[in-house]
């Protein structure tokens, strides 16, 4: 078993295909193919069940990468020890829920280490996936909120999986809306205000419960729900019918433009926003530049 070996798994991993994966790694699909096989008969397992539409990851295969990508981030970290950045090919994921202070931060990561090639990966999911990614090392970073209704079991999911949480800033709930929504004059907004406009939330797939629910209030009736998956989804909605959803308030004016404002709703409630990492790995270059992004983006006047 190589370390080479343990990329090429974990890129058709991430891919799904292996040749899409081939094309990414710079080898012919044949060899890649090879490669894998001869990993699978050396560990007397099978990574991936081939079907007509790619690959897809046994379940002890899956057991299998989690522990190929503590490998190979333990590799990672010795290359940033004691070679210069510029010698190899920066790689570094996240996995978020979805604040515009994320992507910002994350894009001052890329520009910090811009290089020939690199591999940066950015996955705005689902509140599950998030724990799951950090756990199985797919993601260094997590970003993800508690509140009191949820607290206990996200943090109770967060140490089983060997991971820890740091607050990054604790926010009162917003209300975001379109800068030409009839509530948009006023200063606050209470939850009255908003029974006869459509609510938004992220769906969350099979946890669907509230304990995974992006939004804080979750839980409370409302007549008119729509769920989306993606952030361009949910605020062309809220433009388009007038809709709303709940958030921390934090906003990107570079990213999402004037089109959503976000204005405070009168409820005694808070989120608790953070990090979500690894206990036993500490975090890389890019991990630690990612985290002075986050604190800048956060406390950055465009930005509020």
């Amino acid at each position: 078993m190589t370390l080479q070996q343990l990329r090429y798994v974990v890129t058709v991993a991430e891919t799904g295909n292996i040749t899409e994966a081939a094309k990414r790694l710079f080898i012919s699909q044949p060899s890649l193919t090879k490669a894998v096989r001869e990993l699978e008969t050396e560990m007397h397992i099978t990574i991936f069940k081939r079907t007509s539409k790619g690959v897809n990851v046994s379940n002890e295969g899956d057991t299998f990468l989690s522990y190929a990508r503590q490998v190979l981030e333990q590799a990672n970290l010795l290359e940033e020890k004691f070679k210069s950045t510029d010698r190899h090919s920066p790689r570094f994921s996240v996995s978020c829920q979805h604040y515009s202070f994320a992507v910002n931060a994350f894009v001052d990561v890329i520009r910090q280490f811009d290089a020939k090639s690199y591999d940066f990966t950015l996955r705005e999911t689902q509140t599950h996936e998030i724990i799951e990614d950090v756990s199985r090392l797919k993601s260094e970073i997590g970003i993800l909120y508690t509140s009191a209704k949820n607290e206990e079991i996200i943090l109770r999911l967060i140490k089983q999986n060997s991971l820890k949480f740091d607050e990054l800033f604790v926010a009162k709930p917003h209300v975001f809306i379109s800068s030409k929504h009839p509530l948009a004059g006023r200063e606050t907004l209470e939850l009255k205000d908003l029974e006869e406009y459509p609510y938004l939330s992220f769906e969350q797939g099979e946890y669907n419960s509230f304990y995974f629910s992006e939004e804080i209030l979750s839980t409370l009736g409302r007549s008119k729900n729509i769920k989306v998956r993606d952030r361009a989804t949910l605020f062309n909605l809220v433009i388009g019918l007038n809709g709303y959803t709940v958030s921390s308030g934090v906003i990107s004016r570079r990213l999402n433009g004037e089109s959503i404002i976000a204005k405070p709703l009168e409820v005694d409630e808070y989120m608790r926003i953070g990090t979500i990492t690894r206990n036993d790995i500490p975090l890389s270059i890019y991990g630690q530049a990612y985290i002075e992004a986050l604190e800048r983006h956060i406390s950055a006047d465009d930005e509020t």
